[in-house]
């Protein structure tokens, strides 16, 4: 039995990447091979190694989407058979909204805002120059700000 457990319910796993052996590495190594030999614009497409161009194609299909659901809700407004008209508009802003946090949560990959750790900016933000006692250094949480306040309030009392 591996050191790794897996939680495949969960997709979650608490152990590292476990290395091939040599037999393993030369059969992907073939199949790898075969695969670009078959279709090398799939090759291609795969071998892109940023990810971001992952995300810019999301969020040119989600602008598609956003324009079809604006198109869907007026053509929902404009029609004026209540069977039909108010399910398609109803139907058109939700397609809109869905395409709007789907483009949303791929702009924030696409840009790194939804990672924690060293690739959150350092820098303050514009405006608010001077950070009015702030202290610079990783953000806290919302319970460590509350906590550092009652402490304060506590101190000066």
């Amino acid at each position: 039995m591996s050191s790794v457990t897996v939680f495949p319910v969960l997709g979650l796993s608490l152990g590292g990447a476990v290395p091939l052996s040599e037999h393993e590495q030369r059969l992907l190594d073939q199949i790898e091979q075969a695969l670009y030999a078959e279709d090398p614009k799939w090759a291609n497409t795969v071998r892109i190694s940023d990810p971001r161009s992952h995300y810019r194609r999301r969020l040119v299909k989600a602008g598609i989407g956003f324009i079809l659901g604006i198109v869907l809700l007026m053509v929902g407004v404009v029609i004026n058979n209540v069977p039909l008209g108010i399910p398609l508009g109803v139907g058109g802003f939700v397609v809109m909204l869905a395409s709007c946090l789907w483009g949303l949560s791929s702009w924030k990959r696409m840009n790194g805002f939804g990672e924690a750790g060293p690739a959150a900016p350092t820098d303050q933000p514009p405006g608010r120059a001077g950070g009015g006692g702030r202290r610079p250094g990783p953000r806290q949480s919302f319970m460590e700000r509350m906590e550092e306040r009652w402490r304060r309030r506590h101190d000066e009392r």
